[in-house]
């Protein structure tokens, strides 16, 4: 692998300027909420003089310009900051819900990558077959469902009626199943026709022919030639969908309560827990950009002509 050093220095700049963008829309997004955090914090029968107090201790009587200042000098230094709710350092309460965060997002994404680049590759080499057709309605179908209705149908099917599978929770290891699969129905109709295009395209190429020529069996013409040169915009689309996967875990966590960070999310919106809302959301963007820089190196493993300079 041939990776210049002034192309991960542009790359990893890059990704620091992000970041500083990112935090300052955060900042100013969960301050543009309707309600008084110090309020919702104190309760409803607080006093004045505790709201007030609340309000001096979060540091919400600053300006937004010095809050922000402190905001990123804690940033730097790798401190988020107190939750407001707990009374926690947010990186404490993150670690446990970023785990299962992660687990239900690397789950989802194997078996979108599987399922999708197994169903595209069948389907570009039956072209306008009945199999074909029946994916290209499966995955307008997926592309088109919203995730919590088809998490609801899946837990009335599968928890409810027939009683296979948990409901909610992550108490045993078949909890993750409903959840996985719910997050993985968007992915895997993308990257299915992703597959399909990239493979129809490949196998339309003249070494593809020159390798039948030969006499080489199918399997190894689709797998060891086609799809191989048809692999750089599927990983393309996989990684963008992990990044995407992290980003709809909050809708599925909550659907299913699985302890990760979406869940915790829309907790610390309601909760008007500034610093928490904050922490979740840079560490979802920190996550989603080393996605992409992996991608990218990835592409001079799949195909060594590529080389960064």
């Amino acid at each position: 692998m041939r990776f210049a050093r002034r192309y991960l220095a542009q790359r990893l700049v890059a990704s620091v300027i992000t970041l500083l963008g990112v935090s300052v829309i955060v900042f100013l997004m969960v301050r543009v909420l309707p309600g008084d955090p110090a309020r919702v914090i104190a309760g409803l029968l607080a006093t004045e003089e505790d709201v007030q107090r609340i309000r001096v201790e979060l540091g919400l009587e600053r300006p937004l310009l010095v809050q922000y200042g402190i905001f990123l000098g804690r940033f730097v230094r790798g401190d988020l900051g107190i939750s407001a709710r707990t009374s926690e350092p947010v990186l404490s309460e993150l670690r446990p819900r970023l785990a299962s965060t992660l687990q239900l997002a690397l789950a989802s994404a194997g078996i979108a990558a599987l399922l999708g680049i197994a169903a595209g590759t069948l389907a570009a080499t039956r072209p306008y077959s009945r199999f074909d057709y029946l994916l290209s309605l499966s995955t307008l179908f997926g592309v088109s469902m919203p995730v919590y209705w088809l998490g609801l149908m899946l837990i009335i099917v599968f928890a409810v009626q027939l009683n296979w599978l948990p409901a909610a929770g992550a108490e045993t290891p078949a909890s993750i199943v409903l959840p996985s699969l719910t997050l993985a129905a968007f992915s895997v109709a993308l990257i299915a026709r992703m597959t399909r295009a990239s493979m129809l395209e490949a196998l339309g190429q003249d070494y593809v022919r020159t390798a039948r020529a030969k006499g080489l069996a199918e399997t190894a013409v689709v797998v060891r030639h086609a799809l191989k040169n048809a692999l750089i915009p599927i990983v393309t689309v996989v990684g963008l969908q992990f990044g995407a996967l992290l980003g709809g875990a909050v809708l599925t966590e909550s659907v299913f309560g699985w302890p990760g960070m979406g869940l915790l999310l829309v907790d610390s919106i309601f909760s008007r827990d500034y610093a928490m809302v904050q922490g979740i959301v840079l560490v979802f963007s920190s996550l989603f950009i080393l996605t992409n820089l992996v991608v990218d190196l990835l592409y001079a493993v799949i195909d060594p002509r590529i080389h960064y300079s």
